[in-house]
């Protein structure tokens, strides 16, 4: 699925634009930059070369954060879109959000 097509769907929670380098950790692999496009209390997209397919289990560790559990739900070849084992507590969500502008 194509990430500007995924960016319409209907969510469960509001997306937000952001930029933010982070790990991703594959489930018994190392781990590898990729960069936030978009962050929800459910969910994230993110640039990320790689051939992981959905289904996939990984940990996203944001800065000065604990790593979130979630798992892969498309990827494109360029971008990856995860859906967070638990939803983000809203007090992490505004964390992030007074660390790291909106993107327009």
């Amino acid at each position: 699925m194509r990430y500007e097509d995924a960016a319409q769907e209907d969510r469960c929670a509001p997306r937000v634009k952001l930029h933010i380098p982070a790990q991703m950790r594959p489930s018994g692999s190392p781990s590898f930059s990729v960069v936030v496009k978009d962050l929800s209390l459910s969910g994230v997209a993110c640039e990320a070369l790689t051939g992981m397919t959905a289904g996939t289990r990984v940990w996203l560790t944001l800065p000065g954060l604990s790593a979130l559990q979630a798992k892969i739900v498309w990827n494109d070849g360029t971008m990856v879109g995860c859906e967070f084992d638990t939803l983000l507590n809203l007090a992490v969500m505004e964390n992030v959000l007074a660390r790291f502008p909106v993107q327009a």
